[in-house]
């Protein structure tokens, strides 16, 4: 398969403003932007013809271009990463038979988990969409649930059927556990940051106006659902990697802890 990553970007993010552009210090004393980092873990991925950078803004496509990524400028008015994803396609007539949303807030993302997503639309003709979904480990659970204590949305967990089908996403720590009775494992689910699609499925979702339940949770992906569109959720393994995106300043520091360990 033709196979393209797009990373969006935007500079007007609600929560972070100018998000992309942060930069994070790394274990060698050098620090790097958001953007840069997320582009250098798509170029990891194998078997993937072409990355591009996919913005509205001037200052992250210059950034992008110093660091010789290729960039697709887009429309102002694209509201989610999908939307950016589908004009980018259109306006840089990209052809692709799958085309990989890995967004720019995570530079965490292991290569296996983007190439786990291919190999499952590869098995499987039929799915329009996937995305990975990643077991909570007892550090990362505790990131969710200190977030939901301090006020502050952090990452969104998934919940599915048993074919792996998508129930629903939530930026509320999903399903709900009593504090006093964890088990373990826990049955909750990091939904990662990624979504392979193929481009009708990309098409069409530009089309739709967001629902309701889009408009809520502030979740791109319920769109689909909320449209009857299936989402295949691609379970992951972190192989000893903590896994978080960069949702907040305060994400700064768990990230470049992480890579530290990593180095």
């Amino acid at each position: 398969m033709r196979t393209v990553i797009v990373i969006p970007a935007r500079y007007a993010s609600t929560r972070y403003p100018g998000k992309p552009l942060a930069e994070l210090a790394l274990p060698d004393g050098t620090r790097r932007s958001l953007i840069r980092l997320s582009w250098e873990a798509a170029c990891r991925v194998r078997d993937v013809n072409r990355v591009l950078v996919a913005t509205d803004d001037d200052r992250i496509a210059e950034a992008a271009r110093s660091f010789g990524a290729e960039v697709v400028m887009t429309a102002e008015e694209c509201r989610n990463g999908t939307e950016r994803c589908a004009d980018a396609l259109a306006r840089g007539g990209i052809e692709a038979d799958l085309v990989v949303n890995l967004q720019g807030d995570a530079p965490l993302t292991p290569p296996w988990f983007v190439e786990a997503l291919v190999e499952a639309m590869a098995r499987d003709a039929e799915a329009e969409v996937a995305t990975p979904v990643l077991r909570c480990d007892p550090v990362t659970y505790g990131h969710f649930r200190a977030d939901r204590l301090a006020g502050r949305v952090g990452g969104t967990t998934a919940v599915f059927d048993r074919s792996g089908r998508a129930l629903y996403f939530s930026k509320e720590v999903v399903p709900y556990i009593d504090p006093g009775r964890i088990p373990d494992p826990i049955p909750v689910f990091h939904h990662v940051g990624v979504y392979a699609y193929r481009p009708a499925a990309l098409a069409a979702y530009g089309a739709w106006a967001p629902g309701p339940l889009e408009t809520l949770e502030g979740l791109e992906q319920l769109r689909f659902l909320e449209n009857g569109v299936p989402i295949a959720c691609v379970e992951v393994e972190g192989r000893g990697r903590v896994f978080w995106e960069l949702n907040n300043p305060e994400d700064i520091p768990r990230i470049e802890a992480v890579l530290k360990e990593d180095a």
